[in-house]
């Protein structure tokens, strides 16, 4: 099999959309992503997927946290800038949780401390201990075959 079918096949597996960001002296860097998943209860850990290309990575690497928002069906704007689909003039503004910069108004933002980390292939995998997260109510932005998505209740 080449990338691209497997890359294909991958896609076939909705997920919701998530921006990971981080923080480095003052200044704030966002990643939009699909690679998440809770790992423990106890403790409270998540799981994050990183190229190892990515510029995130030596982010993470160096200041030790991350936020992960998950990203409401209305948002796919933030989506968009933060995956570099879109230029915006305009500086984005977050919001603070637990020290951590976040999105506002995501339906869900976790703040972490890097807990460990793994290198897996061409990624590097991060788990985070969750300090503190903020909930709201709302419908999550999907991706599916290379578009984004809404949830559609079925009966």
């Amino acid at each position: 099999m080449d990338d691209r079918q497997f890359r294909n096949a991958m896609g076939k597996f909705a997920t919701g959309v998530n921006v990971i960001v981080t923080e480095i002296e003052g200044e704030v860097y966002g990643m939009t992503a699909n690679a998440f998943m809770s790992v423990s209860l106890d403790p409270k850990l998540i799981v994050i997927s990183i190229g190892n290309n990515a510029k995130m990575l030596e982010r993470i690497r160096k200041s030790g946290t991350f936020s992960v928002n998950v990203l409401s069906c209305e948002q796919q704007e933030e989506s968009m800038r933060f995956a570099g689909q879109k230029e915006f003039e305009e500086k984005f503004e977050f919001d603070r949780l637990a020290d951590a910069p976040v999105i506002k108004n995501a339906l869900c933002q976790l703040s972490c401390d890097v807990y460990n980390e793994h290198t897996e292939g061409d990624h590097v995998l991060f788990i985070g201990k969750v300090n503190d997260l903020v909930l709201e109510d709302g419908d999550p932005l999907i991706f599916n075959c290379g578009k984004y998505r809404r949830l559609e209740t079925l009966t």
